[in-house]
Protein backbone atom coordinates (compact mmCIF):
# COMPACT_ATOMS: atom_id res chain seq x y z
CA UNK A 1 0.00 0.00 0.00
CA UNK A 2 1.36 3.37 -0.99
CA UNK A 3 2.45 5.68 1.81
CA UNK A 4 1.24 8.79 0.00
CA UNK A 5 -1.52 11.26 0.84
CA UNK A 6 -4.26 11.18 -1.80
CA UNK A 7 -5.01 14.90 -1.60
CA UNK A 8 -1.66 16.60 -0.95
CA UNK A 9 0.76 14.09 -2.47
CA UNK A 10 2.96 14.06 0.64
CA UNK A 11 5.11 10.92 0.78
CA UNK A 12 7.98 9.53 2.82
CA UNK A 13 10.97 11.82 3.33
CA UNK A 14 14.52 10.84 4.23
CA UNK A 15 16.77 12.23 6.90
CA UNK A 16 19.24 11.19 9.57
CA UNK A 17 19.12 9.80 13.07
CA UNK A 18 21.84 11.76 14.85
CA UNK A 19 23.38 10.13 17.90
CA UNK A 20 24.99 11.89 20.85
CA UNK A 21 28.39 11.27 19.25
CA UNK A 22 27.07 12.89 16.02
CA UNK A 23 26.99 9.64 14.01
CA UNK A 24 24.37 9.93 11.29
CA UNK A 25 22.35 6.96 10.06
CA UNK A 26 19.67 7.09 7.37
CA UNK A 27 16.00 7.00 8.37
CA UNK A 28 12.60 7.58 6.78
CA UNK A 29 9.99 10.04 7.97
CA UNK A 30 6.60 8.53 7.11
CA UNK A 31 3.56 10.81 6.77
CA UNK A 32 0.85 10.53 9.43
CA UNK A 33 -1.82 8.96 7.21
CA UNK A 34 -5.30 8.17 8.44
CA UNK A 35 -8.32 6.82 6.58
CA UNK A 36 -11.09 9.42 6.47
CA UNK A 37 -14.59 9.43 5.07
CA UNK A 38 -15.18 12.80 3.42
CA UNK A 39 -18.53 14.16 2.31
CA UNK A 40 -18.88 16.00 -1.01
CA UNK A 41 -21.59 18.67 -0.80
CA UNK A 42 -22.16 19.07 -4.53
CA UNK A 43 -22.20 15.34 -5.34
CA UNK A 44 -24.09 14.31 -2.20
CA UNK A 45 -21.76 11.36 -1.80
CA UNK A 46 -19.07 10.29 0.67
CA UNK A 47 -15.58 9.12 -0.27
CA UNK A 48 -13.06 7.12 1.75
CA UNK A 49 -9.52 8.48 1.28
CA UNK A 50 -6.16 8.03 3.03
CA UNK A 51 -5.03 11.53 3.91
CA UNK A 52 -2.57 13.16 6.30
CA UNK A 53 -3.73 14.74 9.51
CA UNK A 54 -2.51 18.13 8.26
CA UNK A 55 -4.77 17.90 5.20
CA UNK A 56 -7.69 16.99 7.45
CA UNK A 57 -7.22 20.30 9.29
CA UNK A 58 -6.85 22.14 5.96
CA UNK A 59 -10.13 20.65 4.72
CA UNK A 60 -11.94 22.13 7.72
CA UNK A 61 -10.26 25.49 7.18
CA UNK A 62 -11.08 25.73 3.45
CA UNK A 63 -14.69 24.64 3.86
CA UNK A 64 -14.87 21.01 2.85
CA UNK A 65 -13.76 18.55 0.22
CA UNK A 66 -15.19 20.39 -2.80
CA UNK A 67 -13.47 23.68 -2.01
CA UNK A 68 -10.17 21.90 -1.34
CA UNK A 69 -10.27 19.94 -4.60
CA UNK A 70 -11.10 22.98 -6.73
CA UNK A 71 -8.04 24.84 -5.38
CA UNK A 72 -5.66 21.84 -5.44
CA UNK A 73 -3.28 21.35 -8.37
CA UNK A 74 -3.75 18.23 -10.48
CA UNK A 75 -0.14 17.09 -9.98
CA UNK A 76 -0.60 16.65 -6.22
CA UNK A 77 -3.82 14.66 -6.39
CA UNK A 78 -4.02 10.87 -6.69
CA UNK A 79 -5.92 9.39 -9.67
CA UNK A 80 -8.94 8.72 -7.43
CA UNK A 81 -8.97 12.28 -6.10
CA UNK A 82 -8.55 13.64 -9.63
CA UNK A 83 -11.61 11.67 -10.73
CA UNK A 84 -13.61 13.16 -7.83
CA UNK A 85 -12.38 16.65 -8.78
CA UNK A 86 -13.59 16.19 -12.37
CA UNK A 87 -17.00 15.04 -11.12
CA UNK A 88 -17.30 18.07 -8.81
CA UNK A 89 -16.33 20.46 -11.63
CA UNK A 90 -18.86 18.89 -14.00
CA UNK A 91 -21.61 19.04 -11.38
CA UNK A 92 -20.89 22.71 -10.58
CA UNK A 93 -20.75 23.58 -14.30
CA UNK A 94 -24.19 22.13 -14.97
CA UNK A 95 -25.91 23.68 -11.91
CA UNK A 96 -26.07 27.35 -13.08
CA UNK A 97 -27.36 26.26 -16.52
CA UNK A 98 -30.28 24.33 -15.01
Amino acid sequence: MSRRCELSGVGPMVGHNVSHSNIKTKRRFLPALSPATLQSDSLGQSFRLRITNAVLRTLDFRGGLDAFLLKASDEDLSPRALKIKRQVKAKLAEQPAA
